[in-house]
């Protein structure tokens, strides 16, 4: 495909799986890091554009590599970072301090939506669908909970499922103290404990910004009878094959989810892609679960390739319409890379 804007310098910032785990990271804290695989995949996408392509790496290489003075026309930013609630605004914020555009949402979007009880707190005073749900921050939280069950409770600000197992559904005040004190110990952050929705689950694919931004699918997740839990477990969600299947849904149950993503997504102002999950209620009205802007791109294994891949939307089509969604909100071709050292 000729490129549809003239050939531009993108970088990629990504954090690898391999190199934290060699430094001695376990594979629950590196669950939602990336691999090679996927880096070539973003960099192929890019050259067959007609870019040229460099590849960072994580923040402190990206700071490293400013003050060196390099500078790109356009991040690709899939940088999930490691330390703190507010990781995955590092790489954002650093770039918008340079006055270098980068692909998905901005820092305040990105700081908001890893922190799903903030999230959600948002979505609510949007008008928006969500469960009920409490913070757990200190064990004397939990003597104020006020919610029906079963519940449900997962780490706030994680994402790959972490945390969530198949303790993660609770049916009395005794694990619900249970949990929530072992997810407290294990990931030093505030447990959301919600309602438990128990109808029908969906992930929305989204690409574009503000007016703009369209729905790619609604993707209905569906947990067979092999899968250990009801739910869409990191254990299910890793080892899938013969226990979990999905399919485009087009009814009106999906519309109604695909609606309230939409609305999410423009409501909290995200860019480029994200994928909302939603998932009904008793009565079959869908509720906000909780919005990633930085979504995993490994081709043939993250959620948002499933729903392109089952919508008829081949891998490299979807790279192609983020890159050109961040290339149109920031002006392609209006901004060159600035000399080697051409800014403090």
């Amino acid at each position: 495909m000729p490129p549809l804007t003239p050939s531009l310098t993108l970088a990629l910032t990504y954090d690898l799986k391999a190199e934290y785990v060699a430094q001695g990271y376990t594979a629950d804290e590196c669950a939602e890091l990336d691999s090679v695989e996927t880096i070539d995949a973003l960099a192929s996408v890019a050259e067959s554009m007609g870019h040229r392509t460099v590849r960072i790496g994580h923040v402190k290489e990206l700071a490293r590599r400013l003050v060196a003075g390099e500078r790109w026309d356009l991040v690709i930013n899939i940088a999930e970072g490691m330390h703190g609630i507010g990781r995955e605004a590092q790489v954002p914020a650093l770039l918008d301090a340079y006055r270098i555009p980068y692909t998905f949402s901005d820092p305040l979007v990105c700081a908001l939506t890893l922190h799903k009880g903030m999230c959600k707190r948002v979505i609510r005073d949007m008008g928006l669908n969500t469960a009920r749900f409490a913070l757990v921050s200190r064990e004397s939280d939990l003597d104020t909970i006020d919610l029906t069950y079963p519940l449900f409770a997962k780490p706030v600000a994680e994402g790959s499922s972490k945390g969530v197992t198949g303790a993660s559904k609770l049916s009395s005040p005794a694990e619900l103290r249970a949990l929530c004190l072992s997810l407290l110990s294990q990931y030093n952050q505030p447990v959301l404990v919600e309602e438990y929705l128990p109808g029908r689950e969906f992930t929305v694919g989204i690409v574009g910004t503000g007016d703009r931004a369209r729905v790619l699918g609604c993707m209905e997740i569906h947990i067979g009878a092999a899968a250990p839990h009801g739910f869409y477990s990191a254990t299910n969600k890793d080892d899938w094959v013969g226990k979990v299947s999905y399919s485009i849904a087009t009814d009106a149950e999906a519309r109604a989810a695909a609606d309230l993503a939409l609305a999410a997504y423009r409501g909290l102002g995200c860019r480029d892609v994200s994928r909302v999950d939603v998932r009904s209620d008793r009565a079959g009205k869908p509720a906000f679960i909780e919005i990633n802007p930085l979504p995993g791109l490994r081709p043939g294994w993250s959620d948002l390739v499933f729903l392109c891949k089952y919508a008829g939307i081949e891998y490299d089509q979807l790279i192609r319409w983020i890159i050109e969604s961040a290339l149109e909100r920031v002006g392609a071709g209006a901004r060159t890379a600035a000399p080697h050292g051409a800014h403090p």
